[in-house]
């Protein structure tokens, strides 16, 4: 995510608690998602689990009111590489 914000020139914040306090009835009635989260604006894109980077990016534009990026598809070679 710091890469994104760096290339979009926008604020990210990373929260990060012990899992026991995401638990706690003090944080629900905050009405946040349950923690791994990811959110955009007010816009929550997931819960529970982690996302892709097209998709992060993708709503990062969609909130900036910039185009979508053109998600370039790798080959197998390029997949078996960047790993």
């Amino acid at each position: 995510m710091p890469r994104l914000g760096k290339k979009y020139d926008i604020e990210i914040e990373t929260i990060s608690k012990p899992k026991a306090e995401y638990q706690t009835d003090d944080y629900f009635e905050l009405e946040l998602p349950v923690a791994p989260a990811v959110m955009v604006g007010d816009e929550i894109l997931v819960e529970g689990s982690d996302i892709a980077e097209p998709k992060l990016e993708a709503a990062i534009c969609n909130c900036l009111g910039l185009p979508e990026p053109e998600v370039q598809k790798k080959g197998i070679l390029d997949r078996l590489f960047s790993r």
